[in-house]
């Protein structure tokens, strides 16, 4: 008698970021992020990393670069700045496990570009994540809804009137990063205890 054991893959749990406006100051309106020497982290990034880091989550950065496809920076030139990016948070301690972006125009209608959880999707793929055990955090509602379409908890950063968001609110609402990650920490410790 032959016997088939199937062993079950261990799933991963995610926070997915968004970069602009969660783990960057965002570039005046209309402008873009194009050198590391325009790029500056928020405060309390690196620790709020870390503590994601230290509770088991997989920190996966997913961004619109729409930047590239206006031609106003190369797509060596973004990924230099995410490079220099997570070397200097891996400095501090915090470790980004990957970097996924849209570099398409609005226009092209494409299925990575937030709204649309084509991003998140793949990046869940490639590093085995249970989306229900996972959260995406960003400061718009496109964020939230990319997050809440691919089965993720979300968190809007920001200072927002309780009613946004429509038909895809967040989860949880939050001034920072730091406050977004207590916040989901907290709520992991609540479902522990129930």
């Amino acid at each position: 008698m032959n016997c088939l054991v199937l062993t079950k893959l261990k799933m991963n749990k995610a926070v997915f970021l968004d970069r602009d406006g969660v783990i960057n100051k965002k570039a005046p309106e209309g402008d873009y992020i194009k050198s590391w020497g325009e790029f500056e982290f928020l405060p309390g990034v690196e620790d709020a990393i870390k503590r994601l880091n230290e509770e088991g989550f997989l920190v996966i950065v997913i961004s619109n670069q729409r930047c590239v496809a206006k031609g106003i920076i190369t797509e060596d030139e973004l990924n230099e700045i995410h490079e220099k990016m997570i070397k200097e948070l891996h400095k501090k301690g915090a470790v980004i496990h990957g970097v996924y972006y849209c570099p398409h125009d609005v226009k092209d209608h494409c299925e990575c570009r937030k709204p649309k959880p084509g991003l998140i999707l793949m990046a869940a793929r490639e590093n085995n994540v249970d989306l229900g055990q996972s959260w995406m955090i960003g400061d718009s509602i496109s964020d939230v809804e990319a997050g809440k379409r691919a089965g993720c908890r979300t968190v809007l950063i920001g200072v927002y009137p309780a009613e946004s968001g429509g038909k895809f609110k967040p989860n949880i609402m939050a001034v920072s990063l730091s406050g977004a990650v207590g916040e989901i920490l907290r709520c992991l410790r609540n479902q522990d205890l129930s």
